[in-house]
Protein backbone atom coordinates (compact mmCIF):
# COMPACT_ATOMS: atom_id res chain seq x y z
CA UNK A 1 0.00 0.00 0.00
CA UNK A 2 1.54 4.03 -0.74
CA UNK A 3 3.05 5.52 2.03
CA UNK A 4 2.14 9.36 3.04
CA UNK A 5 5.64 9.67 1.82
CA UNK A 6 4.90 8.32 -1.52
CA UNK A 7 1.90 9.96 -1.78
CA UNK A 8 3.77 13.49 -1.31
CA UNK A 9 6.35 12.38 -3.39
CA UNK A 10 3.91 11.85 -6.51
CA UNK A 11 2.21 15.04 -5.74
CA UNK A 12 5.79 17.23 -5.89
CA UNK A 13 6.09 15.36 -9.32
CA UNK A 14 3.03 15.46 -10.90
CA UNK A 15 3.58 18.51 -13.10
CA UNK A 16 3.42 17.63 -16.57
CA UNK A 17 -0.01 16.21 -17.65
CA UNK A 18 -2.47 16.50 -20.72
CA UNK A 19 -5.59 18.65 -18.91
CA UNK A 20 -8.60 20.15 -20.04
CA UNK A 21 -10.52 22.21 -18.12
CA UNK A 22 -13.21 24.91 -18.80
CA UNK A 23 -12.63 28.89 -17.37
CA UNK A 24 -16.61 30.17 -17.40
CA UNK A 25 -17.42 30.86 -21.30
CA UNK A 26 -14.14 29.90 -22.84
CA UNK A 27 -13.13 26.01 -23.60
CA UNK A 28 -9.35 25.82 -23.15
CA UNK A 29 -7.51 22.92 -23.99
CA UNK A 30 -4.50 23.06 -22.40
CA UNK A 31 -0.97 20.62 -23.24
CA UNK A 32 1.72 20.26 -20.93
CA UNK A 33 4.82 18.95 -22.95
CA UNK A 34 8.30 18.51 -21.96
CA UNK A 35 10.80 20.87 -22.60
CA UNK A 36 13.13 20.44 -25.57
CA UNK A 37 16.00 22.61 -26.08
CA UNK A 38 15.99 24.15 -29.84
CA UNK A 39 18.30 26.42 -31.60
CA UNK A 40 17.68 29.87 -31.05
CA UNK A 41 17.07 30.31 -34.72
CA UNK A 42 14.56 27.83 -34.95
CA UNK A 43 13.10 29.26 -31.49
CA UNK A 44 12.59 32.38 -33.23
CA UNK A 45 11.39 31.52 -36.33
CA UNK A 46 8.11 29.01 -35.03
CA UNK A 47 7.60 32.83 -32.99
CA UNK A 48 8.08 34.90 -36.14
CA UNK A 49 5.12 35.45 -38.54
CA UNK A 50 7.13 34.74 -42.11
CA UNK A 51 9.37 38.04 -43.89
CA UNK A 52 8.96 39.55 -40.38
CA UNK A 53 12.44 40.36 -39.11
CA UNK A 54 11.55 43.05 -36.45
CA UNK A 55 9.96 46.47 -35.67
CA UNK A 56 10.32 49.44 -38.19
CA UNK A 57 11.95 51.87 -36.24
CA UNK A 58 10.11 54.42 -34.53
CA UNK A 59 7.17 52.37 -34.65
CA UNK A 60 4.21 52.82 -32.10
CA UNK A 61 3.48 49.98 -30.20
CA UNK A 62 -0.26 50.29 -28.19
CA UNK A 63 -0.60 47.98 -25.44
CA UNK A 64 -4.04 46.17 -25.03
CA UNK A 65 -5.61 45.88 -21.70
CA UNK A 66 -4.58 42.78 -20.62
CA UNK A 67 -6.53 40.14 -20.28
CA UNK A 68 -6.23 38.53 -17.12
CA UNK A 69 -8.51 35.96 -14.67
CA UNK A 70 -7.92 34.21 -11.27
CA UNK A 71 -9.07 31.11 -10.10
CA UNK A 72 -9.44 29.07 -7.29
CA UNK A 73 -10.08 25.10 -7.71
CA UNK A 74 -12.38 23.73 -5.42
CA UNK A 75 -11.91 20.39 -3.38
CA UNK A 76 -14.08 19.07 -6.36
CA UNK A 77 -12.37 20.45 -8.92
CA UNK A 78 -14.48 23.78 -9.98
CA UNK A 79 -12.86 26.70 -10.90
CA UNK A 80 -14.08 29.75 -8.84
CA UNK A 81 -13.20 32.80 -10.13
CA UNK A 82 -11.79 35.43 -7.65
CA UNK A 83 -12.24 39.17 -8.21
CA UNK A 84 -9.63 40.43 -5.83
CA UNK A 85 -7.12 38.18 -6.95
CA UNK A 86 -7.51 39.54 -10.52
CA UNK A 87 -7.52 42.96 -10.02
CA UNK A 88 -4.17 42.64 -8.19
CA UNK A 89 -2.85 40.72 -10.67
CA UNK A 90 -4.41 43.28 -13.55
CA UNK A 91 -2.38 45.75 -11.60
CA UNK A 92 1.17 43.80 -11.44
CA UNK A 93 1.04 42.89 -15.23
CA UNK A 94 0.54 46.13 -16.02
CA UNK A 95 3.05 47.44 -14.33
CA UNK A 96 5.58 44.71 -15.17
CA UNK A 97 4.64 44.98 -18.93
CA UNK A 98 5.45 49.41 -18.31
CA UNK A 99 8.72 48.22 -16.83
CA UNK A 100 9.54 45.66 -19.62
CA UNK A 101 8.87 47.49 -22.39
CA UNK A 102 10.55 50.86 -21.15
CA UNK A 103 14.14 48.57 -21.04
CA UNK A 104 13.48 47.78 -24.55
CA UNK A 105 13.35 51.26 -25.01
CA UNK A 106 10.34 50.74 -27.62
CA UNK A 107 7.35 53.69 -28.66
CA UNK A 108 4.60 52.54 -26.65
CA UNK A 109 1.46 53.54 -25.51
CA UNK A 110 -1.36 51.92 -22.87
CA UNK A 111 -4.96 51.53 -23.56
CA UNK A 112 -6.75 53.39 -21.38
CA UNK A 113 -9.63 52.11 -19.73
CA UNK A 114 -12.11 53.69 -21.54
CA UNK A 115 -10.77 52.13 -24.59
CA UNK A 116 -9.90 48.69 -22.99
CA UNK A 117 -14.39 49.02 -22.93
CA UNK A 118 -14.53 50.04 -26.52
CA UNK A 119 -12.25 47.50 -28.07
CA UNK A 120 -13.56 44.88 -25.96
CA UNK A 121 -14.69 42.55 -28.64
CA UNK A 122 -11.06 43.08 -30.21
CA UNK A 123 -9.32 41.47 -27.21
CA UNK A 124 -12.40 38.46 -27.22
CA UNK A 125 -10.98 38.41 -30.59
CA UNK A 126 -7.20 37.71 -29.92
CA UNK A 127 -8.24 35.35 -27.45
CA UNK A 128 -9.96 33.41 -29.79
CA UNK A 129 -7.18 33.76 -32.63
CA UNK A 130 -4.04 32.89 -29.66
CA UNK A 131 -6.09 29.50 -28.71
CA UNK A 132 -6.00 28.12 -32.64
CA UNK A 133 -2.43 29.08 -32.44
CA UNK A 134 -1.45 27.44 -29.67
CA UNK A 135 -3.53 24.58 -30.76
CA UNK A 136 -2.83 23.88 -34.34
CA UNK A 137 0.89 25.75 -34.60
CA UNK A 138 2.54 25.18 -31.47
CA UNK A 139 0.12 22.13 -30.48
CA UNK A 140 -0.21 18.71 -32.30
CA UNK A 141 -3.20 19.79 -34.49
CA UNK A 142 -1.25 21.12 -37.24
CA UNK A 143 -3.57 22.81 -40.24
CA UNK A 144 -1.58 21.69 -43.56
CA UNK A 145 -2.98 24.57 -45.13
CA UNK A 146 -0.16 26.83 -43.10
CA UNK A 147 2.46 24.87 -43.93
CA UNK A 148 3.83 24.95 -40.50
CA UNK A 149 4.41 28.97 -40.15
CA UNK A 150 2.81 31.49 -38.07
CA UNK A 151 0.45 32.73 -40.65
CA UNK A 152 -2.90 34.11 -38.77
CA UNK A 153 -4.37 37.56 -38.68
CA UNK A 154 -7.39 39.34 -36.87
CA UNK A 155 -8.53 41.04 -39.75
CA UNK A 156 -8.92 44.42 -40.98
CA UNK A 157 -10.77 45.43 -37.83
CA UNK A 158 -7.67 46.39 -36.29
CA UNK A 159 -7.41 49.52 -38.29
CA UNK A 160 -10.08 51.44 -36.16
CA UNK A 161 -7.80 51.15 -33.28
CA UNK A 162 -4.64 52.33 -35.45
CA UNK A 163 -6.50 54.53 -36.54
CA UNK A 164 -7.71 56.14 -33.26
CA UNK A 165 -4.10 55.72 -31.78
CA UNK A 166 -1.66 56.66 -34.72
CA UNK A 167 -0.08 52.90 -33.38
CA UNK A 168 1.65 50.35 -36.27
CA UNK A 169 1.43 47.93 -33.91
CA UNK A 170 -1.17 46.15 -31.33
CA UNK A 171 0.35 43.71 -28.16
CA UNK A 172 -2.26 41.50 -26.75
CA UNK A 173 -1.82 39.46 -23.36
CA UNK A 174 -4.75 37.15 -22.08
CA UNK A 175 -3.69 35.08 -19.17
CA UNK A 176 -5.66 32.44 -17.20
CA UNK A 177 -4.60 31.39 -13.72
CA UNK A 178 -5.86 28.75 -11.42
CA UNK A 179 -4.79 27.64 -7.82
CA UNK A 180 -6.00 24.87 -5.49
CA UNK A 181 -7.40 25.66 -2.46
CA UNK A 182 -6.94 23.86 0.41
CA UNK A 183 -9.82 21.37 -0.34
CA UNK A 184 -8.52 21.07 -3.29
CA UNK A 185 -4.57 20.23 -1.61
CA UNK A 186 -6.30 17.70 0.55
CA UNK A 187 -8.01 15.99 -2.41
CA UNK A 188 -5.36 15.72 -3.84
CA UNK A 189 -3.00 14.09 -1.30
CA UNK A 190 -5.81 11.87 -0.20
CA UNK A 191 -5.96 10.70 -3.97
CA UNK A 192 -2.25 10.58 -4.55
CA UNK A 193 -2.60 7.73 -1.25
CA UNK A 194 -4.80 5.82 -3.63
CA UNK A 195 -2.48 5.57 -6.27
CA UNK A 196 -4.16 8.47 -8.19
CA UNK A 197 -3.18 11.97 -9.30
CA UNK A 198 -5.52 15.08 -9.21
CA UNK A 199 -4.31 17.97 -10.92
CA UNK A 200 -3.62 21.31 -9.00
CA UNK A 201 -3.81 24.78 -10.46
CA UNK A 202 -1.78 25.67 -13.74
CA UNK A 203 -1.27 28.97 -15.65
CA UNK A 204 -1.74 29.64 -19.20
CA UNK A 205 -0.81 32.65 -21.57
CA UNK A 206 -0.70 34.12 -24.60
CA UNK A 207 1.57 37.30 -25.91
CA UNK A 208 0.78 38.38 -29.70
CA UNK A 209 2.07 41.36 -31.40
CA UNK A 210 -0.10 42.40 -34.96
CA UNK A 211 0.35 44.74 -37.37
CA UNK A 212 -2.83 46.68 -36.86
CA UNK A 213 -2.97 47.89 -40.55
CA UNK A 214 -3.68 44.61 -41.92
CA UNK A 215 -4.13 42.85 -38.76
CA UNK A 216 -1.54 39.77 -39.27
CA UNK A 217 -0.07 38.50 -36.11
CA UNK A 218 3.42 39.16 -36.40
CA UNK A 219 4.53 37.47 -33.16
CA UNK A 220 3.41 34.90 -30.90
CA UNK A 221 4.53 33.41 -27.76
CA UNK A 222 3.31 31.29 -25.08
CA UNK A 223 2.81 29.53 -21.47
CA UNK A 224 1.75 26.91 -19.97
CA UNK A 225 2.99 25.31 -16.85
CA UNK A 226 1.95 24.26 -13.65
CA UNK A 227 4.00 27.36 -12.04
CA UNK A 228 3.82 30.81 -11.35
CA UNK A 229 1.58 32.97 -9.07
CA UNK A 230 0.31 35.93 -10.54
CA UNK A 231 -1.07 36.96 -7.21
CA UNK A 232 2.17 38.21 -5.95
CA UNK A 233 4.36 41.48 -7.53
CA UNK A 234 7.87 39.65 -8.25
CA UNK A 235 6.04 36.18 -9.61
CA UNK A 236 3.79 38.43 -11.89
CA UNK A 237 7.13 39.84 -13.23
CA UNK A 238 8.81 36.67 -13.45
CA UNK A 239 5.34 35.78 -16.02
CA UNK A 240 5.37 38.75 -17.62
CA UNK A 241 9.28 37.99 -18.39
CA UNK A 242 8.80 34.72 -19.77
CA UNK A 243 5.49 35.43 -22.25
CA UNK A 244 7.89 38.14 -23.66
CA UNK A 245 10.72 36.43 -23.73
CA UNK A 246 11.91 36.33 -27.18
CA UNK A 247 9.85 39.75 -28.03
CA UNK A 248 11.13 40.97 -31.50
CA UNK A 249 13.58 43.79 -31.29
CA UNK A 250 13.46 46.95 -33.42
CA UNK A 251 15.56 46.60 -36.77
Amino acid sequence: MPTYEHAQTRLKGVKMKVLNFTFPGVFTTAIFALTVLVSPLAFASKNLSPGFAGLDRDASVIVMSPDIELFSISGGGVLEPKADWTSAAFRYVSDSLRSKLAGMALKSQFQSEEQADRFADLSSLHAAVAKSISFHHFGGQKLPTKADKLDWSLGEVTREIQNETGARYGLFLWVRDSYASNERKAAMLAFALLGVGLAGGMQVGYASLVDLNSGKVLWFNQIQRGTGDLRERTAAEESVAALLSNFPTSR
